[in-house]
């Protein structure tokens, strides 16, 4: 590795990111592996958690990359997964809270009704919060603390979203010919979660500064993936870049982060949006 990349060298150290079989946890991982470090890929989803493993495999060494069946909702799953790690004699470096239910605007979909905000369900917004910010209190509070009692610190990242410094415009949504009241929006949810992880992220990095623990948030713009086009069109409008950002993009961010390149930088929120934000 040149010299001026030193620093970005993750070798010998262990990341551990949640949501892994989502587009981005394939991501976060991938830009790990390329530092050098070994990842554990924690999510609900079993079957798509082993297709990421077996992806990422063909590109980087299979024993670097170990998987976790882990619901970030539910402490007693994330202490046995925990617990797992510390019987084989591992230790949790890096903790990147990447889980999320991000639900998408369909035009076909049914209950697009049901996710106005007048109509919002208490138990969706439950259940949603519980994943996307609780999960990362909880995940941060188990692993985090870890991370402080040996005395080697480490590095929390909030996966965020450009929703965290700006509010959702619905009108990127609707739908010609259908009534106010069944036009697709972009949940409350989504929003809350995303400013609340830019909180969670200044407290943590306050609270532990001085145990060696850093704590930062990425906030990335849209994601191309196959959306519809009326969607893309009216979105890249606003969007200075004028495109979507590549599912790739966003590695070099997480190597930053993740790393002692940035090793001055704590509580801050990266957004990334290809100039949205400031538009």
């Amino acid at each position: 590795m040149k010299k001026a990349f030193t620093r970005f060298d993750l070798t010998n150290k262990t990341a551990l990111i949640t949501g892994a079989a989502g587009l981005l946890g394939y991501q976060h991982s991938a830009a790990l592996l390329e530092s050098g470090a070994s990842v554990i890929l924690t999510d609900i989803n079993e079957s798509q958690l082993h297709a990421t493993r077996k992806q990422l495999a063909k590109t980087f060494d299979s024993q670097k990359i170990l998987i976790e069946i882990m619901d970030v909702s539910n402490p007693k799953k994330i202490l046995m997964v925990f617990n797992s790690i510390k019987e084989r004699d591992g230790r949790v470096d890096i903790l990147i809270n990447n889980a999320a239910i991000d639900p998408k605007m369909q035009e076909n979909d049914n209950s697009r009704e049901l996710s106005r905000f007048e109509n919002f369900d208490l138990d969706q917004w439950d259940l949603q919060i519980r994943v996307g910010l609780t999960g990362a209190f909880l995940c941060s509070q188990i692993f985090g603390n870890a991370m402080i009692e040996d005395g080697k610190g480490g590095v929390i990242l909030n996966i965020s979203s450009d929703l965290s410094v700006f509010s959702p415009d619905q009108r990127l949504y609707k739908i010609k010919g259908l009534k106010e009241e069944m036009q697709p929006v972009k949940p409350v949810t989504y929003s809350v979660i995303k400013t609340g992880l830019i909180g969670l992220t200044r407290y943590i990095s306050t609270y532990w500064a001085d145990k060696n623990v850093r704590c930062n948030a990425l906030s990335p713009g849209g994601v191309f993936n196959n959306h519809n086009k009326d969607f893309v069109e009216r979105l890249v409008s606003l969007i200075p870049l004028g495109r979507m950002a590549n599912p790739e993009e966003y590695r070099a961010a997480v190597q930053f982060l993740c790393s002692d390149a940035s090793s001055y930088m704590n509580g801050q929120n990266i957004v990334i949006d290809g100039g949205r934000s400031i538009w």
